[in-house]
């Protein structure tokens, strides 16, 4: 007897960071067959949909009513529904909620699928200039306790460095970065990506700070990254 394939019921469905066109053939298929999108912002999402030329119901599914969703969406999910999750921009999962949902699944037995897609750190990792073969994302570092901790840390980490951070933070996240890593470790920050005003800076951390510093205001997501600790070289 040949093996049943168990049904998807759950896809994670990346959304375009920007420029709309960043979006997967197999990315559009999906959400017009699945019964639900589940997304971070409906208004956001739905504005997606539309120009998709796709209507399917939406549920809010977000940070802040996650732990309470879960339960009603996985009986949902076990009855056979299958939706798709979306965040307002990208792979959700990736700094977005989905880690719950997903892991409740996979503890139920039920099939999820994630689709290849855009996300916002790939391209600013490679616009950088810096090793892309060993990296490590830390995604947002913690606003308030653990911060100055895990800036010590970090100030050894031979790897490339990837931070998302938000534009009210970014000189701050530069200037405390340049104080644990030191004033002259290179680093480039871009924002906009895919956007009509994309820009990507490169720089020491102290000249970044300067340069952010000393704008009227900063737009759009943030993407910095950070040259790894060159470990010197002892002579053998």
């Amino acid at each position: 007897m040949s093996e049943t394939l168990t049904p998807t019921v759950l896809y994670l469905v990346p959304t375009p960071i920007g420029n709309l066109e960043d979006i997967t053939l197999r990315a559009i298929r999906i959400l017009g067959e699945v019964d639900t999108v589940l997304a971070e912002d409906t208004r956001t999402s739905g504005r997606l949909m539309q120009h998709l030329g796709l209507k399917k119901p939406m549920l809010s599914y977000h940070l802040h009513n996650e732990h309470q969703t879960v339960a009603r969406l996985l009986t949902r999910l076990e009855a056979g529904e299958r939706m798709a999750l979306v965040s307002d921009a990208g792979t959700p999962g990736i700094s977005d909620p989905g880690f719950l949902l997903v892991r409740e699944c996979l503890a139920k037995g039920l099939k999820v699928e994630c689709l290849p897609g855009a996300t916002a750190f790939v391209p600013a990792l490679l616009k950088s200039g810096f090793g892309a073969e060993r990296f490590v994302f830390e995604g947002f570092l913690p606003v308030k306790k653990g911060r100055q901790t895990r800036l010590r840390e970090l100030a050894v980490e031979t790897r490339t460095l990837i931070f998302y951070e938000s534009p009210h933070r970014l000189v701050k996240t530069l200037e405390q970065l340049a104080e644990a890593l030191g004033p002259e470790r290179q680093a480039s920050v871009s924002r906009e990506l895919t956007k009509l005003f994309e820009e990507t800076v490169n720089g020491t951390l102290t000249e970044l700070a300067a340069d952010f510093g000393g704008r009227p205001s900063i737009k759009g997501e943030i993407v910095l990254v950070v040259q790894g600790h060159k470990e010197e070289r002892r002579a053998d």
